[in-house]
């Protein structure tokens, strides 16, 4: 197998409940010399470029979205009618995507235990709502592997005070679904630094106790 992970980071604004914020984002390509999956194709026009650019003249089969907030979403449509590949999104996270993109739905529906295949590398869909309700990690265990978007960081869960999102379901999902996994498991992050599993784990009861 020559699948390999490559990062893209882009930087834009992330907007919900009348907010916005400068973020940078981590934008994983996943494949090698002949096909690739992006997962996350976030921010603009700039962006859609050095994705494209990223990407050369690999086939990319999927765009997929680890849920449905715009900094994560916004360069998804563009870059699907650029290259011909279908965005897919978990369909509890529609109401987020439409509030991006009104006019365009997604290709496809990802859903729980899903498979996708990519260059002889399997990633399976986890359903892990609470940052948003149709959050969902890709679980590659060939590539020793978790892309987490933003379920779980270095330092422990996404953020849960906004709309749509909700902290004691972001706990269930990273206790029951993602602690679960080896230890050695690199988790490659929406934003910022990569962790591990074996990193997290054993702060679970303390982002609990601070409801964080």
């Amino acid at each position: 197998m020559d699948a390999r992970i490559e990062r893209l980071v882009t930087s834009g604004q992330f907007t919900l409940d009348g907010g916005t914020w400068d973020v940078d984002n981590n934008v994983w390509i996943v494949g090698d010399d002949r096909e690739v999956i992006v997962i996350d194709a976030a921010h603009d026009a700039d962006a859609i470029a050095a994705i494209a650019a990223a990407v050369g003249d690999r086939r990319l089969t999927a765009i997929v979205c680890t849920h449905a907030h715009n900094d994560h979403i916004d360069a998804a449509p563009a870059l699907a009618e650029r290259t011909g590949a279908p965005v897919l999104l978990h369909p509890d996270d529609l109401p987020l995507w439409k509030q991006t993109h009104p006019d365009r739905a997604p290709d496809a529906e990802l859903t729980d235990r899903q498979t996708l295949a990519v260059a002889g590398a399997e990633l399976t869909v986890l359903h892990t709502p609470g940052h948003a309700p149709g959050a969902v990690c890709l679980y590659a265990p060939a590539l020793g592997a978790l892309f987490s978007g933003d379920t779980l960081f270095a330092g422990g869960p996404g953020a849960t005070g906004r709309s749509y999102s909700d902290f004691p379901t972001i706990i269930d999902s990273i206790g029951r679904r993602l602690l679960a996994l080896p230890g050695d498991i690199v988790v490659y992050t929406g934003h910022g630094e990569t962790t591990t599993i074996g990193a997290e784990a054993p702060h679970l009861q303390e982002w609990i106790d601070r409801g964080f």
